[in-house]
């Protein structure tokens, strides 16, 4: 389930992602796989060719990529994803989502 963003937010997102764009989305998370994750970025793109061209650029395995249409996506976690937020200019993420690394 997802938590802490806005419609509108999620809405972007999904344009940005259908019109093959690569596109971060964050936002609070739960799932009882993951007990110590309260957060996950989906970065997605419908090209999927350039989405896993992102996943190889970034060490990823794209063989992880939720092929859900229309918005196929790569779900980051942890440590890559405070990494890979960072590397987007994304700071903005890392703080409202209170990521941080340990």
């Amino acid at each position: 389930m997802a938590f802490g963003i806005s419609r509108n937010e999620l809405r972007a997102w999904q344009t940005r992602v259908a019109a093959g764009e690569i596109a971060y989305l964050t936002h609070y998370w739960y799932d009882p796989r993951f007990p110590s994750v309260s957060s996950v970025t989906k970065v997605g793109c419908s090209d999927l060719v350039r989405l896993r061209q992102w996943c190889t650029a970034n060490e990823l395995d794209p063989r992880y990529i939720h092929r859900r249409m229309p918005y196929p996506h790569f779900d980051l976690m942890g440590s890559k994803q405070i990494e890979l937020l960072e590397k987007a200019g994304l700071h903005e993420h890392i703080v409202r989502f209170g990521l941080h690394e340990g």
